[in-house]
């Protein structure tokens, strides 16, 4: 009898507001504090700015101005989550980064019709785990917008 292979799907929890978002583990590089970063003009409000990350220039965003969630001073738990999406690296700041799980893919649900503040096609889904329920984000549209 073959045994039946379940297929997960490992991502980190990080929060945005009251939501707990993820995105896969494949897709990001690092989890940083909060750092200097050099503000550029004129760029979208969401954009704000780059760091020199071990040698790399990489912009940074602010996912919560990014998806129209109201923004919030930074403080001890805010962090930057390094991500790479299509050979391009960028900063996400972040409210805290929580863990690293990993979702049974039978978890993942199509994309409700409304979800909190976070606009539909910037989603994959959302998984139920235990009690909590996690909002998959798709990077390339909300970094490349395609």
């Amino acid at each position: 009898m073959a045994e039946k292979v379940s297929t997960e799907l490992k991502v980190i929890v990080f929060q945005l507001k009251d939501e707990e978002c993820a995105i896969p583990v494949h897709q990001v590089q690092s989890i940083e504090r909060m750092m200097h970063f050099t503000r550029v003009p004129k760029v979208p409000s969401y954009v704000k700015g780059v760091m020199n990350l071990r040698g790399v220039v990489t912009p940074i965003i602010d996912l919560r101005k990014r998806l129209g969630i109201e923004e919030m001073d930074y403080n001890d738990s805010t962090r930057i989550i390094i991500v790479n999406v299509n050979d391009m690296e960028v900063g996400l700041i972040v409210d805290a980064a929580n863990d690293v799980i990993d979702i049974p893919e039978g978890a993942i649900e199509p994309t409700p019709e409304v979800v909190g503040s976070v606009e539909v096609e910037y989603l994959n889904g959302v998984a139920k785990i235990n009690k909590r329920l996690l909002i998959l984000l798709n990077l390339e549209k909300i970094l490349l917008g395609n």
